[in-house]
């Protein structure tokens, strides 16, 4: 996510809201063989408390035979939750929540995440959610104050991955862009 131009007020609650439901689902630990399209609120439920939705899915599978949009897993809550969606370890999946406002401005915010296993417990096997994507999320696009404490550290902690996997191999003006695209909150 990155403006164009100096993003107003509006757009930021629109890209912080955004955000909040990317960081939720990102954060979910769930049951393995959850079925995909039951994740989708977990996206949407920070974007629904303020009355805005966004008419896509939240994510699909990617890249078994490199296709972008790939299942069996679709993060949907207009897909039919049926067996072949169960979540297994290993699954590469989008989560990009968005808001659109036609005529006027959109936004999204898509980064690819593995199903990792997460443990077990007297219920059974849980997975969670590994962050593939390495680009950092532009916070003059956000609102800060309306991250609660738990936000703004997993924004923090992905941007100090992003720096920590990709300053290695930057230097001179791109490495002063990362550095300033992924200083913490």
């Amino acid at each position: 996510m990155v403006p164009v131009g100096v993003p107003s007020h509006a757009q930021k609650e629109d890209c912080t809201r955004v955000l909040k439901g990317m960081i939720a689902l990102s954060r979910a630990t769930f049951p393995r063989g959850i079925l995909s399209p039951l994740l989708d609120a977990i996206a949407r439920a920070p974007i629904w408390a303020d009355q805005v939705d966004y008419g896509h899915g939240t994510g699909h599978g990617v890249g078994y035979f490199l296709n972008v949009h790939e299942g069996p897993q679709v993060i949907a809550y207009q897909a039919a939750p049926a067996p072949h969606t169960a979540m297994q370890a290993g699954m590469i999946s989008s989560i990009e929540p968005g808001t659109y406002r036609p005529g006027q401005w959109g936004v999204r915010i898509e980064n690819l995440v593995v199903n990792r296993e997460a443990g077990t417990s007297a219920f059974g096997d849980f997975l969670n959610f590994e962050t593939l994507t390495l680009c950092p999320i532009d916070t003059r696009c956000l609102l800060p104050e309306r991250l609660t404490q738990c936000e703004l550290e997993w924004l923090n902690g992905y941007h100090a991955h992003v720096r920590e996997r990709l300053a290695p191999l930057l230097k001179g003006e791109a490495l002063g862009w990362l550095e300033a695209r992924t200083a913490p909150l």
